[in-house]
């Protein structure tokens, strides 16, 4: 299907499409984290804060596709849209909205840095050197790592660090390029190294999470949140792991990150069923009953033609970006809402979080984004990554 220019103009069509259609769905509103019934709605009213508001961790995946759908079309109206949300995460950033966490990459990489980058808006630039700023809060100076979750003294989640951390660094190693502030990629170096170290287990799979001693930096034992159990592999995580390993590669040249994103890419090409796209967890087969997760899949899309674009080893870089574009492929011809006008969403049959049973066999925000910046991949020769 992405042989040739053709096809893959109709597949960036058809993604567009909704797009467009979502851009006056929610010109004054968030999506919720995913969809109900394959149908974004907006998200879901959280304590004070009404219906669609600017809270949580995934409410800049959207300003993310305006920006990708800015670079596929060149549309000023994608750029209006992009800047108007600037100065809303400006504003969250102000007012101190739901930002006591590990995911200002998430927010502010795709809604501030991506502006910058594109098209030099210095709203964007200052917000973003803020919000990691703000991420540097959660930096524990003995352990080396960036508390995930949870106020910074919570007994639960004190010296918790977890995978989807790694897609979070990229923006204190942009901001100390910006700034020449070593301390923002010495933080995200040392996270790094850490979870090399320690959460990438001997076979190559993934912890969700792991737990540090705060005091002594000891590092003390693995556990899951969203994984099907402590010791499985849950899809999505080793999916950041990929992405997210090639990227702290690319900001460092430390080549063993290089390595590892090599081996754990090997881990998810390995357990995956034979349609290329994941079940939630990589225990699981196609004799299981279990859902699959879309969104893993996109993500690691992302990451493998991330890590195949930084690999001396021709022949391993080939295979990589075969293997980005098979599971490609199948995402659009089996998994996405292509010529489906009943869903907003771009691609469906992802799990957000199966024990919590949130978004299971539904989309999500991060698996249309991801799925958009693949094809942006694909589509656009050079395309520089956000992160």
């Amino acid at each position: 299907m992405t042989g040739n220019l053709h096809d893959l103009t109709e597949v960036v069509d058809a993604a567009l499409e909704k797009v467009a259609a979502n851009l006056i769905t929610f010109a004054d509103v968030y999506p919720h984290d995913h969809t109900i019934d394959n149908s974004y709605r907006p998200r879901e009213r959280v304590d004070d804060y009404p219906e669609g508001s600017n809270v949580g961790w995934t409410t800049g995946f959207w300003p993310g596709m305006l920006w990708l759908a800015y670079e596929l079309t060149g549309s000023p109206e994608y750029r209006q849209a992009g800047l108007t949300h600037v100065e809303r995460f400006r504003q969250r950033l102000a007012d101190g909205v739901n930002i006591d966490h590990h995911d200002m990459g998430f927010l502010y990489t795709l809604t501030c840095v991506a502006p910058w980058r594109l098209i030099g808006d210095t709203t964007a630039r200052s917000t973003a050197l803020q919000a990691a700023e703000q991420l540097m809060t959660r930096y524990l100076e003995v352990p080396g790592i960036l508390q995930a979750w949870g106020n910074i003294d919570d007994v639960r989640q004190r010296g918790r660090v977890i995978v989807d951390t790694l897609m979070n660094l990229p923006l204190l190693y942009w901001a100390s390029l910006e700034s020449s502030d070593a301390r923002y990629h010495q933080a995200a170096y040392r996270n790094a190294c850490r979870l090399r170290d320690h959460l990438v287990r001997p076979d190559a799979s993934t912890y969700h999470t792991f737990y540090f001693d705060p005091v002594t930096g000891t590092p003390l034992y693995g556990r899951t949140e969203q994984g099907a159990a402590d010791e499985s592999c849950w899809a999505r995580g080793q999916a950041w792991a990929i992405y997210g390993f090639a990227l702290s590669y690319a900001y460092t040249c430390d080549v063993t990150f290089r390595d590892t994103a090599c081996r754990v890419a090997d881990y998810f090409l390995d357990h995956l069923p034979g349609d290329g796209v994941a079940y939630w967890d990589l225990i699981y087969t196609d004799s299981s009953g279990e859902e699959r997760d879309s969104s893993a899949a996109a993500i690691a899309v992302c990451g493998l033609l991330e890590l195949s674009g930084r690999l001396p080893d021709r022949t391993l870089s080939m295979h990589y970006s075969a293997e980005a574009r098979r599971i490609f492929d199948s995402l659009y011809q089996h998994y996405s809402t292509a010529g489906l006008p009943t869903s907003n969403a771009l691609l469906l049959q992802g799990v957000y979080n199966k024990p919590g049973g949130a978004g299971v066999d539904e989309g999500n925000l991060w698996g249309d984004y991801f799925y958009l910046e693949a094809l942006a991949r694909l589509a656009k020769t050079n395309w520089q990554p956000y992160w």
